[in-house]
């Protein structure tokens, strides 16, 4: 059976050459004009891939992906023509798992395409196993503990400041108050915990948490971080809690909390 595409595109041209485009490639592609029309679409063809540009009629793109991603297991890729950061973590923030800058280079968008289509087929990867990885993978130095706001690597609590993490009960508490996070969430969130001031790549969390290479254009990562972020009241704008470190990954830091 043919990958089913839902396209929410108003540029009538541009819709035309990308259904084309990606039905030669062995796609079904359904087509909408309207932000206000995805939920509606949704529920009659039940794609596997939701691609919606970020500039709609009736509901913009970052709305009708808010609106629907509690009701849709299947992957949503956003299109736009901004370049502006702050839109792209939006997106995330908003529940897309990926984003596309016009102008489009349909090589590219096919790439990313068939990606969120493979993540989509991938079982999730065994919490137990994951963490077995994490305390015994490669090129992660583990931290020696060096007072109140650091911790060792390999213990099943955490505490710096105000959080606290139990990874026997999978319960994250900041300022006494459980944030609820999904387990998906939590393990990454307790990889990057459990070696404070430490950087961590792209390819270590993909492999750690789900078991596969980083194929460099997977935006999972970057997703569950930027929600991480929301979730522990860390400005996307100026994170100073998981931070990113240029070239080489994302880092906690121990002394924010």
């Amino acid at each position: 059976m043919q990958p089913r595409i839902l396209l929410i595109e108003d540029d009538e041209k541009l819709t035309q050459l990308l259904s084309r485009y990606l039905e030669k490639n062995g796609f079904e592609v359904v087509v909408g004009h309207n932000g206000g029309e995805t939920r509606e679409l949704i529920s009659r063809y039940q794609p596997d891939l939701l691609i919606l540009d970020l500039m709609l009629p009736g509901l913009d793109g970052l709305s009708a992906c808010r609106e629907v991603r509690p009701l849709f297991s299947g992957k949503i890729m956003i299109l736009t023509a901004s370049d502006d950061d702050m839109d792209q973590v939006a997106a995330l923030e908003m529940g897309a798992d990926d984003f596309v800058c016009k102008p489009l280079q349909p090589r590219v968008l096919l790439a990313r395409i068939r990606m969120l289509l493979r993540r989509l087929a991938e079982p999730a990867a065994d919490p137990a196993a994951v963490l077995q990885a994490a305390a015994t993978a490669p090129g992660v130095t583990e931290v020696a503990a060096g007072g109140s706001d650091t911790a060792p690597a390999g213990q099943s609590q955490l505490s710096f400041g105000e959080l606290r993490l139990d990874q026997t009960r999978r319960r994250c508490l900041l300022a006494g108050e459980v944030v609820g996070l999904t387990p998906g969430e939590f393990d990454l969130f307790w990889l990057l915990a459990d070696r404070p001031g430490q950087p961590l790549s792209r390819d270590q969390l993909v492999k750690l948490t789900r078991g596969i290479d980083y194929d460099g254009v997977d935006r999972t990562i970057d997703n569950k971080i930027a929600v991480l972020r929301r979730k522990l009241a860390d400005d996307p704008a100026r994170p100073n809690r998981i931070i990113t470190v240029r070239g080489k990954g994302y880092m906690f830091v121990p002394d924010s909390w």
